[in-house]
Order: C-alpha cells, then sequence, then structure tokens
C-alpha cells in the first residue's frame, strides 16, 4: 500500500491484520517496522527465535533461516502466515528480503515510495488516497460521538475540507475538539494560526503529522541529487496544491534557489555547480517516490500536485526573510514561465491560479520593495482570455492595495491605476476619459511629460475619446503623441508604431482617407522591426483587411482575412479573442461577396518565409519581403486596385484591444521601475 505520510496506511494495515488473526486465517501473524534493513532484518531473527527450534546466532542468518522456513512444503503441514512490513523508506532494503511466494502466506507492505521494483508478478500495487469527502465527514462524526459530542454534518464537511480529507490531521483535530471543548466553527477560525497539537495523539499514532513528513524529506533530501528535495518542495509550497505547470519548477529562478539552499552538501555534490532543469525534474520524480507530491509529467500544465497541509507544514518553519524570499522566487518562476503571447488556455489558467495561492501565502512579500510584475501579468492575462469583468474588480483591488502599501504617488500605483481604467472601459464603464484624465493629471505631476505611463496614458485617454464619439479629437490628440513620442523614443520603437497604429485608425474613422493610407507603411515598418508574428504586425493585417472592406473590396478584405487566421492560429491559438475576431472577420467579408473565398496560392518567390503573400505590395511598392515586383499577379493586380484606399483596425470596428496596457516591467539597471504599456 503506497501513499503520502498520513493518509492511513498502517491503520489500513493493523485493521486488516486483526481481521486475519480473529478469524483465524493466519496461524502466524508478524509486524515489522521496517523502516531500515537492519529493522527488517531484526524482526526476522526474532520470528525465527519463535518459530525455528535451534536458531543460527547471527541475525542475519537468522532472518535468511525465518524465510527458508516460510518456503511452502507440499509434504508439511500448510504454515498459514501473515507479514506485515510497516513503513518501508527505500526498496533497497528489501532486497533479498522479501517473504517467498506461498499460496498460504501473505505480506502486507506500506510505504511512501511508488518506485516500480515494489511491484513484481506476485506483487500488487495498492494506491492509498486521502478520504473522501463522506468517509472524513463520516470519521469525524463517529470520533466526536464517542464523546456523546456532536455537531452538524455541514460544518463537519467544512472542517474536514479545511483539512484536506487528510487522516492524519482529522484525528489530531477530534481530539483537540474534544480536549479544548471547541465546535467546529471556533476550531476553524483558529485554524488559520493553530496547528492541532495533543499531549497524546488518538488512533495509537506515534508520530506528529508535521513530523511524518519531515521524515520523509529528510530521506528524500539523500537521494539523488542529493540535497535538492527540501527546496524544491519550499518552492512548491508557495503555489497552488491543485496543480503546478512542470515549466514554473524547472525555469531558472527555481534553479538558482536550489543552487543556493541545497542541502547535504557532505554528500560529495559541489555547492558552487550550477543545478539543471534534469537534476529539478529529477528532485521531482523522488518527491513523488516518497509521496510527498503527485508527479505527472503526461499533464505538464498541472504536473505537480502537493497537498496543502503538506505545504503549510513545509512553508510555517521557515523564517520570515527566508519565506519572503521563497515567495519573490516562486514569483519570479511564474513570471519566467508566462508567455507573452497565451496561446495555450489551460497552461494560462495555470498559472493564474498558481498566482492566487502564492498571493495568499505570501501577500505583503510580493509588495516590497515594490508590486511584483506577476501581479500585473495576472491580471492582463484574465482580460487578454476576455475576461474583462473579471479583471476590473482585480485591478481594482491591486490598485487599493499598491495605494496602501506603497503610497498614492507609486509608479506601482499608477500602473495599476492605468489598468484598471484601461479594463473598466472594455468591460463597459463609461467613465473611461474620465479616469485618464485624472490619471495623467497624477502621472503629470509624479513622472513628468516624457514618461512612457504619462505617453500611455494620453493615448488611451484619445482612444477613449474616439469611443465617444469624436473621432477627429481622438486623432488630433494622437498627431500630437506622436511627435512626442518619436521625440522621445525614436520612429523605430514599438510605442512608436503603435502611435501610428492608432493615429491611422482614428484618422479612417474620421473620413481622413489619406491617413488611413499610412497602414500600408505602418505594415511594411512592423515587419522589418517587430517581424512577421508579433501580436502588433498582425494586428495591423487585420486593419489594412478591414479597411479595404470598408472601402467596397470585400473580395480583398476576406483574401486577406483568410490568409490571417492560418498565422493568428498559429501564434495565437484557436481561443484567443484575436483568432476568434479574425474568423467573425472573415465570415463577414465572405458574406459581403457572397461566396466561400479560397486562399490564393502561395507564392515562394514572394514569400520565403513559406507563408502566402499578405503583405501590401503597390507598382512603387514591392513585397517586403522579397525583391521587387515579389508576389503573384492575381495580388499585384488587387493591390493596384486597393491603392490609396482607407484602412482602419480589425474586425468590423475598433480593435479587440488597440491600447492594451500590460504588467509593469522591469528597465534596465538598478532602478527598476513600473511601466505601464501600450500594445
Amino acid at each position: 500500500m503506497a501513499g503520502a505520510g498520513g493518509v492511513g496506511k498502517t491503520q489500513l494495515a493493523a485493521d486488516h491484520a486483526r481481521r486475519a488473526w480473529h478469524s483465524g486465517a493466519a496461524d502466524l501473524l508478524i509486524w515489522i517496522t521496517a523502516s531500515t534493513r537492519t529493522a527488517i532484518m531484526s524482526g526476522y531473527a526474532q520470528a525465527a527465535a519463535e518459530v525455528l527450534p535451534v536458531p543460527p546466532e547471527n541475525p542475519e542468518d537468522a532472518a535468511r533461516a525465518f524465510l527458508a522456513w516460510l518456503e511452502p512444503r507440499a509434504t508439511a503441514t500448510p504454515r498459514r502466515w501473515l507479514i506485515v512490513l510497516d513503513d518501508v523508506s527505500a526498496p533497497a532494503d528489501l532486497s533479498g528480503l522479501w517473504p517467498p511466494d506461498s499460496p498460504h502466506g501473505a505480506t502486507v507492505v506500506t510505504t511512501r515510495r511508488r518506485d516500480a521494483v515494489l511491484s513484481g508478478p506476485s506483487r500488487r500495487q495498492v494506491p492509498v488516497g486521502m478520504f473522501t469527502p463522506g468517509e472524513a465527514t463520516s470519521y469525524l462524526r463517529a470520533a466526536l460521538a464517542e464523546r456523546d459530542r456532536h455537531e452538524p454534518d455541514q460544518h463537519l464537511a467544512h472542517l474536514a475540507a479545511d483539512l484536506g480529507h487528510l487522516p492524519l490531521a482529522l484525528s489530531p483535530a477530534a481530539a483537540y475538539l474534544i480536549d479544548a471543548e471547541l465546535d467546529c466553527a471556533t476550531y476553524r477560525r483558529r485554524l488559520a494560526d493553530l496547528l492541532p497539537d495533543t499531549d497524546a495523539l488518538p488512533d495509537d499514532q506515534t508520530t506528529s503529522t508535521a513530523a511524518a513528513w519531515s521524515l520523509s524529506i529528510d530521506r528524500a533530501d539523500r537521494l539523488r541529487p542529493a540535497g535538492l528535495a527540501r527546496p524544491m518542495l519550499e518552492v512548491a509550497a508557495m503555489l497552488a496544491p491543485n496543480g503546478i505547470p512542470a515549466p514554473v519548477l524547472t525555469s531558472p529562478p527555481v534553479l538558482a534557489y536550489l543552487a543556493e539552499h541545497r542541502t547535504h552538501s557532505k554528500l560529495g555534490n559541489d555547492p558552487a555547480a550550477p543545478i539543471t532543469a534534469e537534476q529539478a525534474y529529477d528532485t521531482l520524480r523522488v518527491l513523488h517516490r516518497l509521496s510527498l507530491i503527485d508527479h505527472t509529467p503526461g499533464t505538464p500544465q498541472q504536473a505537480v500536485h502537493v497537498h496543502q497541509l503538506i505545504q503549510r507544514a513545509v512553508r510555517e518553519p521557515l523564517p520570515t526573510d527566508r519565506h519572503d524570499r521563497l515567495a519573490r522566487t516562486a514569483a519570479d518562476a511564474l513570471t519566467a514561465t508566462w508567455p507573452d503571447v497565451e496561446r495555450d488556455t489551460a497552461l494560462a489558467r495555470a498559472l493564474r491560479a498558481n498566482t492566487a495561492a502564492l498571493t495568499r501565502h505570501a501577500p505583503e512579500a510580493l509588495y516590497q520593495p515594490e508590486a511584483h510584475t506577476v501581479l500585473y501579468r495576472t491580471g492582463a492575462s484574465l482580460g487578454e482570455a476576455g475576461q474583462v469583468t473579471a479583471a476590473t474588480p482585480y485591478f481594482r483591488h491591486l490598485a487599493d492595495t499598491s495605494h496602501t502599501r506603497l503610497g498614492p504617488d507609486h509608479t506601482n500605483t499608477l500602473a495599476a491605476r492605468y489598468n484598471l481604467a484601461y479594463w473598466r472601459r472594455r468591460a463597459g464603464n463609461a467613465d473611461g476619459a474620465a479616469d485618464f484624465e485624472q490619471l495623467l493629471e497624477d502621472t503629470l505631476r509624479v513622472l513628468g511629460p516624457d514618461h512612457p505611463n504619462t505617453l500611455a496614458a494620453r493615448s488611451n485617454l484619445a482612444h477613449w475619446q474616439g469611443q465617444a464619439g469624436d473621432a477627429a479629437a481622438a486623432a488630433a490628440s494622437l498627431a500630437e503623441l506622436l511627435e512626442d513620442r518619436l521625440r522621445v523614443l525614436g520612429p523605430d520603437h514599438p510605442y512608436t508604431l503603435t502611435a501610428r497604429h492608432n493615429l491611422a485608425y482614428w484618422r479612417g474613422r474620421a473620413g481622413d482617407t489619406d491617413g488611413a493610407a499610412d497602414f500600408e507603411q505602418l505594415l511594411a515598418d512592423m515587419l522589418r522591426v517587430l517581424g512577421p508574428d508579433h501580436p502588433n504586425t498582425l494586428a495591423a493585417r487585420s486593419n489594412l483587411a478591414y479597411w479595404r472592406g470598408r472601402a467596397g473590396d470585400a473580395h480583398g478584405a476576406a483574401a486577406d482575412f483568410e490568409q490571417l487566421l492560418p498565422d493568428r492560429l498559429r501564434v495565437l491559438g484557436p481561443d484567443h479573442p484575436d483568432t476568434l475576431t479574425t474568423r467573425h472577420s472573415l465570415g463577414r467579408w465572405r458574406g459581403r461577396q457572397g461566396k466561400r473565398m479560397v486562399s490564393p496560392p502561395r507564392s515562394p518567390s514572394c514569400c520565403p518565409t513559406g507563408s502566402a503573400c499578405w503583405a501590401p505590395t503597390t507598382p512603387t511598392r514591392p513585397c517586403p519581403l522579397a525583391g521587387a515586383g515579389g508576389g503573384s499577379g492575381r495580388r499585384r493586380r488587387r493591390a493596384r486596385r486597393t491603392a490609396g484606399r482607407p484602412n482602419a483596425d480589425a474586425g468590423p470596428g475598433p480593435p479587440p484591444h488597440p491600447h492594451h496596457p500590460t504588467q509593469p516591467r522591469p528597465l534596465a539597471g538598478r532602478d527598476r521601475r513600473a511601466r505601464g504599456s501600450v500594445r
């Protein structure tokens, strides 16, 4: 029987042995605490002294003589026996000491290990997990009823859930309730600050919950790769119990933490040697073998599960400074794992869940000396996944917390307000412009006119002016912003390209066809600066296609969206909001032209990257991916037809997020300032 410490393996084995003895199914019952090889041999030797006429004096010889005595004999009276080897800590300890196969005998082994060597042709591994909710509630009900204590089942169920349905935690909790004469509600309130602690543990337990796990951790730390199990479990203890993505625990921040805090250096490992991802993976397997975690490599988004009480037992003894450093390390690991483009929605969900768990475990540490990047990335991830109504209260809480802990004028607080204003407007709040007006005033006062956050606030304020119906005012504001971004950032900075993008959009909305045509040159510059797979480049392609359709070329718009869709599927994934918008736009323009479009043939000469040609071309502006005149004749003819037409943004309206604020990112050097960026 294999399972984590405290799930009740020993109690199950004892119940089975008691039933076998009282039913007469066994004539010989032997119970051995098998935590070491020496203990196993000593148990066998003691049994030999009981059953052999002349047992050998040497314990090892006596043990082997006893195992030989257990062998079945056809002519002899059947020897019915049951041997329990309780708490085997290392499979190697049983090498040569397994009781023999016998039709009249049976062996029960309890262990926290799940090594393959423990299984075999005549062995069956039985996993032992936590109580089910019903079993846990029944246990508490029966334990209290023995002392004439009764609680509503609903209260018992809540308490059992708080304790993770772990038998070894439930029994001390029941004893504590009885001895302290507390009800479940009071106990649950104290549970956050109090671990159950009784003078005598119930159910004949000989070790506390924390001690049971501590023994396993010490054992794991001595297995190869030595010294890494405890620090790895410390990192896992800060994250979500129900699923930690594998890349988080093999990320560079975690590897650095393992190298710094490895234990048992006396075992021969070089304390200065770096830790590799392979060693981190092997450490996870060691922890899995000792049932301290569940490691399922086949589900990388939720590869590691750790019981919440094991996490608590690992976290609570840590000194405050070590705890806080560990929290920042876990946050760094989440940030390092978070992809710029959330193509894997399951991974994004898991990262958000782990950030939420980390925030619960270390609410103070993530705001010292400043708000950690992962806090902003989580909120942005909610919005990017389409959960704008969830992103709004998230950033409101972040803004309030930053205001309280860091002050109203801290750059982190301003960045949180920036994101709050953005997602409030995206959620349909009509006060978006007012929010950005106040934010711009404070940002100008604190950061100055040329700070990236100030420029970003101006960009969003201009956008909300346009959304309110004044496209001309939005275009005028963005024209002024573009001049400042050119002066401060230069022509090739991504934010400068974004300003050009938004200016072209609002000029088009205001009826300025010359301004909308700027998308063609903008796309060429984005290809040169950002590359073909950058989300902003894809957005510019979408905008160009949209305005072609608005100018009357439904055929060209449908063809452009048809070529854009595979690239958005490849880069962003099928569930990304921008991919869904592209599908919507494609259907719209196909409907406008009255038939389903077929993608034009690929042109290797125009598209050396292997994708169909989608770059804007005119007789005087060749394809930016190839030589002069690149592209098929069909596309060149269409380019001549659409040259000079107005262009705007994605879909049948404004882009899903034309001014998307992201999390604050550290700048180069020691001065780490949060800045809200735009998309």
